[in-house]
């Protein structure tokens, strides 16, 4: 029998997504603080210490140290839950912060728990616990371009994580093993061998392009894919804020931003 709240759900658009939740009377979704798009007149707001999970009560030391931890993954001390206190039926509504997709996670399915991004984690139905995931290796921890702590999900409710363009899921067969860009790995199930391997080749070191490291997944198990992680939108976004190019003080310069149709 599942403990965490069972909930409907529809995700809606194609690029810019967002995720709306239908609930049942007394039933609580829990989510990110600035995920909120719009709900319905009967859903009550509260802004909680942690994820409001049944592992985070008892007391208010508990729940500090369940708010902590969430500092160690860089998100907020506190989460918001949205309750339906009506009758019939109501739904809330919540958004993608930047072009994606969004990924609807049964845990139930998954044995009841994923690690993802720190960034990562939409919201969830209540009970579904946000914790930390250190990581064992040291390499890992190192090099792998999230550090060493990365966001756990437990319990047998439905997650919605976020990514950047476009989602690949793949199911990895015991033993098989995937070499990933470390920054389009969003989640994967706890029965995956997570761990970081070193590109080699100097020509692939100095002139490659794609970093210096390869995370690599070993089956069984499932992972979650994105074609566009935000650290490469935002540092091609920089490349183009720093002034204008090398060759732009020169005739081949403007016949280059003519042939690029950035000319007027």
């Amino acid at each position: 029998m599942k403990t965490n709240h069972e909930i409907d759900f529809e995700i809606i658009g194609s690029e810019m997504q967002c995720v709306e939740i239908e609930l049942d009377p007394q039933e609580t979704v829990i989510a990110e603080p600035g995920a909120f798009m719009y709900m319905d007149h009967a859903i009550e707001m509260q802004t909680i210490f942690g994820d409001g999970s049944s592992q985070s009560g008892g007391g208010l030391l508990n729940k500090l140290f369940g708010a902590g931890k969430r500092l160690l993954t860089g998100e907020s001390l506190f989460m918001t839950t949205y309750t339906h206190n009506g009758y019939g039926k109501a739904k809330v509504a919540f958004a993608s912060p930047y072009p994606g997709k969004i990924i609807p996670i049964d845990l139930y399915e998954f044995g009841g728990k994923i690690i993802c991004q720190k960034d990562a984690f939409l919201c969830a139905a209540k009970g579904v616990s946000v914790g930390i995931e250190f990581q064992r290796k040291l390499g890992t921890g190192i090099f792998g371009g999230e550090g060493f702590i990365m966001q756990k999900l437990e319990g047998d409710g439905m997650a919605f994580c976020h990514a950047g363009g476009h989602i690949i899921k793949r199911n990895l067969k015991p033993g098989e093993i995937l070499k990933v860009d470390t920054g389009c790995l969003v989640a994967y199930t706890q029965d995956i061998d997570y761990d970081i391997q070193f590109v080699g080749g100097v020509k692939n070191v100095l002139f490659g392009g794609e970093g210096v490291f390869f995370a690599t997944l070993k089956g069984p198990g499932t992972v979650w894919l994105q074609t566009l992680p935000i650290s490469r939108l935002a540092s091609r976004v920089l490349s183009f804020s720093r002034g204008p190019r090398k060759e732009e003080g020169s005739i081949l310069g403007g016949l280059g931003n003519l042939l690029d149709g950035d000319g007027y």
